[in-house]
């Protein structure tokens, strides 16, 4: 049996191995594609930019792509987590809980009733009805004399996210014009997607990510139990509201930019609690590096699956999601 400063020097010496691959992979999402540029091809263009179609992609495509990837695989996984924890409920995920449902139906309403069709305004909007949905899900799972339970909270979840896809498929069958404008964005992808998208919305997913490592302790203790941590003098409504507002920015954002990618906020916990344990101290961390991970390397994999054209990541990380979500849900919620 190891002791607990090997074990901490083991998870610190992983998070530094995990940063590592997230760096190589987003050096080979700048690097790789329809179109190889070699590293120093990349560096010039941000040192000797000489105004080349070359230049101009690397900058405008290719390192906002990579860096929109990663902040997109870091909120879903973070917000997973969260989701996860406070629900009690090892299956949930933003495309559970509503979140994904919210957002797709306030860029359908947008499009079809008052013409919206900048990608910088679908993330506002997308960033908007994501949070109203969440809020929506906690409100209704907040209702009653037991408060927050997870049942009714998942429920909730089920509701919404049903309300709202039906909403969204009756507009779009009544509105070609709004079909063909979100169609790409409803199948979830980075690509396209420009640095001022991410910027729109990264203060708030960096403000929720410094606040989810501060929750982890009260976390910790929600895990044991509500009338545990109600004995030990925590007031749980107080750190699930916060959790809940955290939940709503990391994930609210990240859907907002890259639309609804799922099943990441459903793999990455269960592969993070396997690799390291319970504690969210350093769950959170890590589930923030390793979503980051998988999904900039689900997109360079969505680049050579059929080339010369790109399948939307969301596609991608379907494909490795539906099989482990069975799995999952096979074993119980748990990963062995």
């Amino acid at each position: 049996m190891r002791n607990p400063l090997h074990r901490r020097s083991s998870k610190i010496i992983g998070l530094i191995a995990a940063l590592v691959l997230l760096a190589l992979a987003m050096a080979a999402s700048v690097m790789f594609g329809l179109n190889y540029y070699s590293w120093d091809r990349v560096i010039a263009s941000y040192t000797q930019f000489d105004g080349s179609n070359e230049h101009i992609i690397i900058q405008t495509a290719r390192v906002p792509r990579a860096l929109i990837a990663a902040a997109v695989g870091a909120g879903l996984a973070v917000a997973g987590a969260l989701m996860q924890a406070i629900t009690r409920n090892p299956l949930a995920s933003p495309s559970i809980f509503g979140v994904n449902a919210g957002a797709a139906f306030a860029i359908v309403l947008s499009v079809a009733l008052f013409d919206v069709s900048g990608m910088t305004q679908y993330t506002w909007i997308a960033f908007l009805g994501a949070a109203v949905s969440a809020g929506g899900v906690y409100f209704l799972g907040s209702i009653g004399r037991d408060g927050l339970t997870p049942i009714k909270i998942t429920l909730a979840g089920s509701a919404v996210t049903a309300f709202f896809a039906s909403l969204t498929q009756g507009i779009l069958l009544g509105s070609g014009k709004a079909f063909d404008q979100v169609l790409f964005w409803l199948v979830g992808s980075v690509a396209g997607r420009t640095m001022e998208m991410l910027n729109a919305v990264l203060p708030y997913m960096l403000a929720a990510l410094i606040g989810a490592l501060l929750l982890s302790p009260q976390i910790n203790v929600l895990a044991m139990g509500e009338d545990v941590a109600k004995g030990l003098g925590q007031r749980t409504l107080l750190v699930k509201a916060a959790a809940a507002v955290v939940i709503v920015l990391l994930a609210g954002g990240a859907v907002s930019v890259a639309g609804p990618v799922v099943f990441v906020g459903i793999i990455v916990p269960h592969i993070v609690r396997y690799l390291v344990g319970i504690d969210h101290r350093w769950l959170i961390p890590y589930c923030a590096v390793l979503g980051a991970l998988l999904l900039v390397s689900a997109d360079i994999g969505a680049r050579f699956i059929a080339m010369p054209k790109e399948v939307p990541v969301g596609v991608t990380t379907a494909l490795i999601g539906v099989p482990f979500f069975v799995y999952i849900a096979r074993k119980g919620g748990q990963l062995s």
